[in-house]
C-alpha cells in the first residue's frame, strides 16, 4: 500500500512539473502581443523632421510670397529706370543755334552778362555795332558799359544757314526799345552776321559782325 501511495504521488509531481514547462509564463504570453502592439505604434506614427512635418499648403504660402517679394523688387527697378532716364533728358538736351540767338538778344534787357559769355568762343573775332574790331573781351566790356534801361530786345528777322554739320551762318535784325542812361526813349535796329561752329559737342559764336542802322 504504501508503496502504491509513493508510486502515486511520484507520478502526480512529474505530471505537473511537464505541465509547468509547456504552459507559458504570464510574462512570454504577453510578449508578443506588446511587442506586435508596439510595431504597429511606430509604424502607424512615422517621426518627421522639421522639413518633412511642413505641410503642403505651407510650403506653397511660403514659395508664393518669396516669389511675389521678388517680383516686387524687379518691378520697382524697372520702373525706377524709366523715371531717371526721363528726369535727365531736358538737362541733356542741346539748344539749337536759333534758340541761342533768341536767348542771346532777351539777355540784353537783364544785363546778363552769363549768357553772352556762354555763347562767344574764346578765339572770337567780330566787328561791333560801333564799328570797333572786338574779341570776346571787347564784346563783354560793350555790354558791361550798357546801362539803359529796356522795354524789349528781340530778334525780328533770322535767317539761319547751315555749311556742313559744324558750321552755320545767321543772318538777322534786331530791335531794341527803351530809356537811356541820360532819361531819353531810344528804338534802335540793328543788322548783324553771326557765325556759329560745333565745337566738343556744343555751338559757339566765332565771329560777329553788326551794323547800326537806327537810333
Amino acid at each position: 500500500m504504501k508503496f502504491i501511495a509513493s508510486f502515486l504521488a511520484t507520478t502526480f509531481c512529474l505530471g505537473l512539473a511537464i505541465a509547468q514547462e509547456e504552459s507559458p509564463t504570464p510574462a512570454e504570453s504577453t510578449a508578443p502581443a506588446t511587442e506586435e502592439k508596439a510595431s504597429a505604434t511606430v509604424e502607424s506614427t512615422p517621426a518627421s523632421s522639421p522639413a518633412e512635418a511642413a505641410s503642403p499648403t505651407t510650403v506653397k504660402k511660403a514659395e508664393a510670397a518669396s516669389s511675389a517679394s521678388a517680383t516686387k523688387k524687379e518691378t520697382t527697378a524697372t520702373s525706377a529706370k524709366p523715371a531717371a532716364a526721363t528726369a535727365a533728358a531736358p538737362s541733356g538736351k542741346k539748344m539749337s543755334v536759333r534758340d541761342m540767338e533768341e536767348k542771346w538778344e532777351a539777355s540784353v534787357p537783364s544785363h546778363d552778362f552769363s549768357v553772352i559769355s556762354g555763347f562767344v568762343a574764346s578765339d572770337f573775332v567780330g566787328i561791333s555795332s560801333q564799328g570797333k574790331f572786338v574779341d570776346k573781351s571787347g564784346v563783354l566790356a560793350e555790354y558791361k558799359k550798357d546801362k539803359d534801361t529796356y522795354k524789349s530786345a528781340k530778334n525780328e528777322k533770322l535767317n539761319v544757314k547751315n555749311f556742313g554739320p559744324n558750321v552755320t551762318v545767321v543772318t538777322g535784325r534786331a530791335r531794341e526799345k527803351g530809356t537811356g542812361k541820360d532819361g531819353k526813349p531810344f528804338d534802335r535796329a540793328f543788322l548783324f552776321t553771326d557765325t556759329w561752329m560745333m565745337r566738343g559737342g556744343q555751338w559757339q559764336c566765332v565771329a560777329s559782325q553788326i551794323t547800326k542802322i537806327k537810333g
